[in-house]
């Protein structure tokens, strides 16, 4: 534990994200403490009002204040984020596993499912099926919908590392010595591609808030909830823009800028621990 935090402290890229991120779950966390949680019900306030001190980040057109808005938005958004990433990188950890490892059937079957849906793009594939429901989507369904069109890319990945790991010497000693297929992956391959997942895991947050954010700016997310995503559609549909409303669309796009770096950063630097090259040039 000690090491591992001495190596946190001395990668600057991955302690800068986690400060950053840990900040908004932070405010995500205690913020509702400190805000007027009516404050997010439509009506509630003068509309069009800019930031001042009775409303700090001001009002919209339909009387929501801006301030508990984005705070109640934030942990939705990263609920969406952290929920489809991990569902999408579990799913991409088991099928690349097996793929990798075992190969064959399975290998062409797990691959070719990943490389076929890899080249439809996935905004437009959320966009139509979001559209064809006949309700709107809750933030649950959210997460798990974008999980499933977000476990492709962690698939390839640890099925590639997978692939260049398992005839390494103490695989084939483990082979050797009658150990099980499923000891060899538990107990020699994941330990040693914890750092790989763990980048995996921050790549899929960043691909899954993004992609909620793109549909939740198209209208076609969850209605009745102030994510961030749906903070700037609402913005838009009401022609905020336009008429000069800044402060209804800019607080939630400097937290989503804020949270993206953040998880940049947090990526990078697990890249240093991953990636033996730029570990020695650390």
């Amino acid at each position: 534990m000690t090491k591992t935090l001495s190596w946190i402290k001395k990668n600057d890229l991955l302690t800068a994200g986690l400060v950053m991120v840990l900040m908004l779950l932070a405010i995500s966390l205690i913020g509702p403490s400190f805000v007027d949680e009516d404050g997010v019900k439509v009506g509630y306030a003068m509309p069009d009002q800019r930031p001042g001190s009775k409303y700090l980040l001001g009002t919209d057109t339909t009387g929501r204040q801006m301030l508990p808005t984005v705070i109640t938005g934030m942990p939705l958004t990263l609920k969406v984020g952290v929920v489809a990433g991990a569902l999408g990188v579990i799913i991409g950890v088991v099928l690349g596993f097996v793929s990798g490892f075992y190969g064959g059937f399975w290998d062409v079957l797990f691959r070719g499912a990943a490389d076929v849906l890899l080249t439809v793009p996935v905004l437009l594939l959320l966009v139509v099926v979001a559209s064809t429901l006949t309700t709107a989507l809750t933030v649950n369904q959210e997460a798990i919908l974008l999980a499933g069109l977000t476990w492709m890319g962690p698939t390839r990945i640890i099925r590639s590392q997978v692939l260049s790991m398992r005839e390494r010497a103490y695989v084939e000693v483990a082979r050797a010595s009658g150990t099980s297929g499923l000891k060899i992956i538990f107990l020699e391959l994941m330990p040693n591609l914890i750092p790989y997942i763990a980048v995996t895991f921050v790549g899929a947050v960043a691909q899954a808030v993004l992609a909620s954010i793109g549909i939740e700016a198209l209208g076609l997310g969850p209605q009745n909830e102030p994510t961030l995503g749906m903070t700037i559609y609402w913005s838009l549909y009401h022609g905020a823009v336009v008429r000069g409303l800044w402060w209804w669309w800019g607080p939630p796009i400097v937290v989503i800028v804020f949270l993206f770096i953040g998880l940049f950063l947090i990526s990078a630097g697990l890249d240093k621990i991953a990636n033996p090259r730029l570990r020695k040039s650390t």
